[in-house]
């Protein structure tokens, strides 16, 4: 038996003995914490535990819309939403697909021109259903998308434009309002007492994926086994949730706090999902499990000993390279959990196994799980800096640090800003202040990528190509987020967890932005205003932060990073011998 191992049979009979998952069934606030404005919180973010049999019992109301929206002719359906909203649909859509004769789910969560762009190209407008979903009711994004895309289907069919819009939404938002005003054809209600990150058994995934044709009881009766097995007469080493959980605490309190989650072919965005989940509910307080996805497993000598790894995949779909490489580090001393589904529809009961598994850490690790701090800052930010666009007709930009072939690079504040020590106007400034802005890494630190560009093929290839590169030549973990979709997961993580990140944006300019109705900006003015109030928000936390901005032409820019990087770590290890 290892040390881990051996701390959590330990903490599982402690648990037992003070009635953890009764406790939890019961809804007991005192189990994260005793605050009253956190109680208050945890008080009104608990419904999750029951969502799978609320909506079994709702299951009829909506097969029926779905059978009116195919016999009025509809043949598309996007979701417009961020995080919660859209992260859960995007799984379904992925790891189903569209049922022959339903409405193919498309999901926009970028306000990146070139993304909505996509997505309109794609649909065909007049007989496309529009889901807009924000639980709050009033997520920029989601009505900015809706502004665009509203204004689209009036141009096709004028007053009747409602009756290609539905909303997701808790009852009494802003959104509810607006959907009652414009003849929206539905709203579905969402329930206050679930937290966006912890809604995808409600309407918030159900929906979507009922009208692409996914088997949503199959799912959510798979869910609700989970939820029976993880019920609170069931010994907490037998429970897959809690013990999970535990593990995942413990493991982060012995060093393993990279949770690295490896995904066969079928269910890969999962992993997405769950990032949201596990970053934003456990990354506060100086804490928290960081989720590493989609990193191609690597050779013991790419990892340091922060690593725990989790590989989840469906029976006959697991591949013999990362099953052998993660055996070898299994060996080597990184813990390796393995969950094994039976076929793609045991999702249901994933989705429900990692909510109690992040609850029970949250507990275990000493934070609430359920709210999300130091998430508004940068929204604060975004909003200021609009208001400033307004004003002046231009965003504020302060002078690069370094320009070498159209790629300007910008410096943070604080731990970063004293890399601007080496600053100047070639490249090899740029090398010496990446260079020493790396320099920063010590065992434990990771590294941000966090592109405000179209995650298309190429750039994907050469985002995953970069991290890799970093995580290679420096031993540190790596993830990625593409903006502005990581600001509603891991962003809050970032700037409320542990300070051992290096973060790196990378803007770019629009080829064409795309107006928004009503604004006196574009989604390029907007998605812009959002990358620089996250670097005002990390500069403010004092986290070390850098920003390349790679002007039109992305592809070049990104080989230029990738040079400057290459060259950056050879300067790295000269520094250092």
């Amino acid at each position: 038996m290892t040390n881990l191992e051996a701390t959590v049979g330990t903490t599982l009979a402690r648990l037992q003995a003070e009635r953890f998952a009764e406790r939890l069934w019961a809804r007991d606030p005192s189990l994260w914490k005793t605050e009253p404005e956190h109680q208050r919180i945890i008080n009104k973010s608990l419904g999750w535990l029951t969502a799978p049999q609320l909506m079994l019992a709702h299951l009829e109301d909506l097969s029926q819309f779905v059978e009116d929206v195919r016999g009025a002719g509809y043949r598309h359906a996007v979701v417009l939403g961020m995080g919660g909203s859209s992260l859960c649909p995007d799984v379904c859509r992925v790891t189903f697909g569209t049922a022959p004769g339903y409405l193919e789910l498309h999901v926009l969560d970028s306000t990146v021109p070139a993304c909505v762009a996509a997505v309109e190209g794609d649909i065909d407008i007049p007989n496309t259903l529009f889901l807009v979903s924000s639980k709050s009711g009033g997520t920029v994004e989601s009505l900015s998308f809706f502004k665009y895309f509203y204004g689209r289907v009036r141009q096709a069919k004028d007053d009747a434009a409602g009756e290609n819009f539905v909303a997701i939404t808790d009852p009494g938002s802003s959104l509810e309002k607006l959907a009652q005003e414009m003849h929206f054809r539905k709203v579905f209600p969402g329930q206050p007492d679930i937290g966006g990150r912890y809604s995808a058994l409600s309407n918030f995934g159900m929906v979507p994926a009922a009208l692409a044709g996914v088997d949503v009881r199959k799912l959510l009766e798979r869910a609700q086994g989970m939820v029976r097995a993880c019920s609170s007469d069931v010994p907490l080493a037998e429970n897959p949730g809690i013990s999970l959980g535990v593990l995942l605490a413990e493991a982060a309190r012995s060093g393993w706090d990279k949770l690295t989650l490896v995904m066969s072919a079928g269910i890969y965005t999962f992993g997405d999902w769950a990032e949201q989940l596990i970053a934003e509910s456990t990354g506060k307080e100086g804490t928290g499990l960081l989720p590493v996805i989609r990193e191609y497993v690597g050779e013991r000598p790419a990892y340091e000993n922060d690593r725990i790894f989790v590989h989840m995949f469906v029976a006959g779909e697991t591949k013999r390279i990362a099953n052998s490489r993660l055996e070898t580090l299994e060996a080597a001393g990184h813990p390796v959990v393995r969950i094994t589904l039976e076929d793609k529809y045991d999702l249901g009961k994933e989705f429900f196994r990692w909510e109690i598994a992040t609850a029970t850490a949250g507990a275990l690790l000493g934070i609430n799980p359920f709210d999300q701090p130091n998430v508004q800052e940068s929204k604060d930010n975004t909003h200021r800096l609009l208001e400033e666009f307004r004003t002046r007709g231009r965003l504020p930009e302060d002078e690069p640090l370094a320009v070498f072939e159209g790629v300007k690079f910008y410096c943070g504040s604080g731990k970063s800003g004293e890399v601007a020590e080496s600053g100047g106007g070639e490249d090899g400034s740029a090398t010496a202040c990446l260079a020493k802005f790396l320099s920063q890494a010590t065992p434990g630190t990771y590294v941000a990528l966090l592109p405000y560009l179209e995650p298309t093929s190429a750039h994907k290839a050469a985002i995953q190509a970069l991290r890799l590169q970093l995580r290679d030549a420096l031993r540190l973990a790596t993830t990625v987020g593409y903006g502005p979709r990581y600001l509603h997961s891991t962003g809050q993580f970032h700037k409320g967890g542990p300070n051992t990140g290096l973060f790196i944006l990378i803007t770019a300019d629009d080829e064409n932005d795309l107006p928004i109705p009503g604004e006196q900006y574009g989604f390029g003015v907007l998605k812009q205003a959002q990358a620089l109030g996250d670097f005002e928000a990390l500069q403010s936390k004092g986290r070390p932060v850098i920003r390349f901005h790679l002007g039109r032409n992305t592809h070049a820019g990104l080989d230029h990073i990738t040079n400057f990087v290459k060259k950056a770590v050879v300067e790295l290890r000269r520094r250092r011998d």
